[in-house]
């Protein structure tokens, strides 16, 4: 993209000042933003990345569930991650996550919940429309773990996969019990929720603060935030942090009592063992008791702040067969309040093509400010969006952001057209390369099919040596620009045959930063297959996803060869990004890109027990019961999903093996009544010939 036009240059300001926001906020304890401005942001930039995947790279912030922990405190591995929600912004993104969520769930989204005759009549059809709506606080998630009814660890949430170790500051905190409220706890519990501080104590801490001549703070969740990462737990306990619980985690097959069966079920227990959830939660009955719920509380006075409220699907077992996306629960969503609108001139509009080809129309803005933060660009996503609004150059628009959004043009205010106006459409010729575009039917995405295009080639490029993939140092945007005009460089592996002299001739490139990148070229070999596989670019395929897929399938052959069915069961993916990287393997070009990477070395080549362990259990489902001998449920689970196997929590005929333990419970009788084979835990770890004998971690 030339110059500081179009999307590109609006992703960079805002994943710099993203990431900056996010280290005084979570590092230093000194926001610099509010925080309903940084979501507005990072909503922008996830809007922006989802209309320009091109423009992903691993630093983005919107590439991790959370953000790094600060260093004071000692990092802890969650038991069971912390997702983070998807935003819907009004009634019709909630209707429209709901039939996506019937589509998963094999149920028609034009069924009528209330007619018997339009569904199949089980209750299971019914449950799938009965939701827990729960108002959404605006303070900071917590992980507690209690052993045996004791509170062993409180944790900030950090990045999802791992925290930070406040326990001794969540024990200052009156409304999380010390001791669960029962004379017979289950071994483990794992409770999440959300420490908030009321708007009267934050008012009472600022007004101290700025007694002392300290900055006040931002808003009730960064105080919160900042007040759970003292390291002195006496202030902590003087500021009056109050706790709501909102999710339980029961032990798998833990013979006494009744598990809860619905999210309804659980905020009950979670009373019972002594912890606070919030009274105002209700359970409803489809989107129209839930729409009532999110319009009684849209401007009511609480004594704590929301931004919106939680939609969860109250069958766990639903909940479990909808399972996630590479980041988010399908089963439950955030439905934020709506933020401010205002208008602005459109000033002109640019076409930007990212390193799909996608090529997206992005509104320059007369510079207005919205909550704090000033606006200049705003998507106009595709020439369908062109055509729905009527958009002309000049025209005065109508903008909004809010939460986890970019700023998007709401509508076109005709009254106020200039007079000698033109409509905007999209060139029809790519303005990189001037290849005709094209528009593929069913498809809203117009794109740019010349493979050479040099949008593209330095889109690809800049990816393939970003941090999470292979980690190029110094191969910056500006260089790869002139590694694809004047040397010629179309695809990643010709990276590695450029020699220091050919580097030399281009611009502020001298003898020893020649050389440098090089080494740092050839270095990158050695990164390991997960990184690799980031680097391609696969639709769909991020960070975590890449990571997953690696743990599967040690190698791109065996990548190649698993069918869509085989990635699709693998637990966190599922048929869309099943379907993609299939469909990327597909590609002649790109399996010649993968011969030409292998001819060099690119990945490292995986061991002979690596291989036998991405394959050995693909395909095959397992249900766990009782108490293993030597294993926790977790390690046999991990040791199971480690080798492509998949591990539920119901007995079915789909059930492939039931694993028994001692005091096996009611899923024992069940298996043997459908004839599902049994095994023990030796017969278990026999089903991989590599593995060392009771080591689940080989």
């Amino acid at each position: 993209m030339p110059g500081e036009q179009g999307a590109e240059q609006r992703v960079r300001e805002l994943r710099a000042l993203l990431q900056k926001a996010s280290i005084a906020y979570y590092v230093h304890d000194a926001p610099i933003l509010e925080d309903s401005v940084y979501d507005r942001l990072y909503r922008e930039l996830q809007e922006l990345e989802k209309a320009y995947p091109e423009l992903i790279t691993p630093d983005s912030p919107t590439q991790r569930v959370g953000e790094k922990p600060a260093s004071q405190f000692q990092t802890v591995p969650h038991r069971i991650p912390l997702y983070s929600l998807e935003n819907a912004f009004n009634l019709e993104e909630l209707r429209e996550w709901q039939e996506r969520l019937l589509r998963v769930l094999g149920r028609s989204p034009d069924r009528d919940p209330h007619d018997p005759e339009s569904h199949s009549g089980t209750e299971s059809s019914q449950e799938e429309l009965d939701y827990v709506c729960e108002l959404k606080i605006d303070g900071s998630a917590l992980a507690l773990t209690y052993i045996n009814g004791v509170l062993e660890r409180g944790a900030t949430r950090g990045d999802g996969q791992t925290g930070e170790d406040i326990t001794q500051n969540v024990r200052t905190i009156r409304s999380i019990p010390l001791r669960l409220a029962v004379s017979d706890p289950p071994p483990v519990v794992e409770v999440r929720g959300e420490a908030y501080l009321s708007i009267a104590e934050f008012e009472r801490i600022n007004q101290e603060r700025r007694s002392a001549g300290d900055p006040p703070f931002a808003n009730p969740r960064n105080c919160a935030a900042g007040t759970l990462r003292q390291l002195d737990s006496r202030i902590v306990a003087a500021r009056k942090l109050s706790f709501f619980a909102y999710t339980l985690h029961w032990p798998e097959g833990w013979g006494k009592g009744d598990p809860p069966k619905t999210q309804w079920d659980c905020l009950h227990q979670l009373k019972a063992f002594g912890l606070s959830t919030n009274p105002l939660s209700r359970l409803c009955r489809g989107l129209e008791e839930v729409s009532q719920f999110y319009e009684q509380w849209r401007a009511a006075q609480l004594p704590y702040a929301i931004d919106g409220v939680v939609v969860k699907l109250n069958s766990l077992a639903l909940q479990e067969e909808a399972g996630f996306t590479q980041k988010f629960p399908r089963w439950a969503i955030a439905l934020k309040y709506p933020a401010e609108q205002v208008p602005t001139r459109i000033r002109a509009i640019v076409a930007s093509v990212g390193r799909t080809g996608a090529v997206t129309p992005v509104a320059e803005l007369d510079p207005v400010v919205l909550a704090g933060t000033t606006v200049s660009r705003a998507s106009l996503h595709n020439a369908d969006r062109l055509r729905e609004l009527d958009v002309h150059l000049g025209d005065t628009a109508v903008v909004r952001k809010a939460g986890e959004i970019i700023p998007e043009v709401v509508s076109i205010l005709k009254e106020l057209r200039p007079a000698n106006a033109v409509p905007y459409t999209l060139p029809r010729h790519c303005p990189e390369c001037s290849t005709p575009l094209i528009r593929l039917e069913g498809e809203a995405v117009t794109r740019c099919p010349n493979p050479k295009c040099p949008a593209k080639l330095r889109g690809q490029l800049q990816h393939w040596a970003s941090r999470d993939a292979l980690d190029i140092e110094g191969l910056g945007e500006k260089l790869v620009a002139q590694l694809v005009e004047k040397l010629g460089v179309v695809t990643v592996a010709d990276l590695y045959h450029l020699t220091a002299e050919q580097l030399q001739s281009l611009e502020r490139m001298g003898s020893r930063s020649s050389q440098k990148l090089i080494q740092a070229i050839q270095k990158s070999r050695q990164q390991p297959w997960e990184r690799v596989l980031y680097g391609l670019g696969i639709p769909h395929v991020g960070v975590v996803t890449a990571k997953t897929l690696a743990s599967h399938f040690s190698s791109p052959d065996l990548l190649a060869q698993a069918s869509p069915e085989t990635i699709a069961q693998i637990y966190g993916l599922g048929t869309e990004i099943a379907e993609a990287v299939v469909a990327w393997f597909a590609e002649p070009e790109h399996r010649q890109l993968l011969e030409a990477l292998q001819a060099l070395g690119i990945p490292p080549a995986p061991t002979q027990a690596a291989a036998t362990v991405a394959k050995v259990l693909a395909g095959r489902k397992f249900v766990i019961t009782g108490t293993l001998p030597t294993l926790s449920r977790t390690e046999a689970k991990s040791w199971i999903e480690s080798r492509g196997g998949k591990v539920t929590a119901s007995v079915s005929r789909q059930t492939d093996y039931v694993v028994v333990g001692s005091e096996a419970g009611s899923k024992l009788e069940q298996a043997q009544q459908l004839g599902i084979p049994l095994l023990s835990e030796a017969e278990l770890l026999a089903l991989d010939p590599t593995a060392e004998f009771g080591d689940p971690h080989h």
